[in-house]
């Protein structure tokens, strides 16, 4: 028995009927254009996989500038100085002090001490460590490319006199030069606020 086997015939094609399928040039477009849109995503997932650390980053510069505003926010507004003057908690104004607040650290002053600690808002002015250090003047262990300084300044706030209120600015750098900024405000709010 021999056997025979078909070959289907393709359908003829009618005048002004086109071939089904896909042509050689229209299967490499779609290779390059399939490519180039692959590309472009495998680079939008390495950008974000490279910039996955910068919100640690962010977060830290955030404690740190949190954390220096509250110490900052957390000394006494008072007009004479407490370590030099005895009336600084009863003066009512500059007039009744022998030796006056300022802004910046008097002589000796500083945020670690150990002859003289700052001891009121105002002495942080223009205060700033490169590298992150704790009141002890310990260095904080994995903080050591971040850098902060406060600027502290008389400025009104609504209805307060500039001479009550002072606008605290605590700037933070990363170790990628990025900075965040934090404000605080601290007001008199008694005739003298030595708390």
């Amino acid at each position: 028995m021999t056997g025979s086997v078909s070959i289907p015939r393709m359908p003829a094609l009618r005048p002004g009927q086109r071939p089904s399928g896909l042509s050689l040039i229209e299967l490499l477009l779609f290779i390059v254009v399939v490519g180039i849109a692959l590309s472009a995503m495998l680079m939008v997932f390495a950008t974000a996989t490279r910039a996955s650390v910068d919100p640690l980053i962010r977060r830290q510069q955030l404690a740190i500038a949190e954390s220096l505003l509250r110490e900052v926010e957390l000394m006494p507004f008072t007009w004479c100085d407490p370590d030099l003057d005895p009336n600084y908690s009863t003066a009512t104004s500059a007039a009744g002090c022998a030796t006056a607040e300022a802004l910046g650290p008097e002589a000796g002053q500083t945020r670690y001490g150990p002859v003289s600690y700052f001891n009121n808002v105002n002495d942080y002015a223009g205060f700033s460590m490169n590298g992150i250090r704790d009141v002890t003047n310990a260095a904080v262990s994995g903080l050591s490319g971040y850098q902060a300084s406060v600027a502290v300044a008389n400025t009104a706030l609504d209805i307060v006199p500039a001479s009550e209120a002072l606008k605290i600015t605590v700037t933070v750098t990363g170790p990628d030069n990025s900075t965040l900024s934090l404000q605080g405000w601290r007001t008199r709010y008694a005739p003298n606020d030595a708390n």
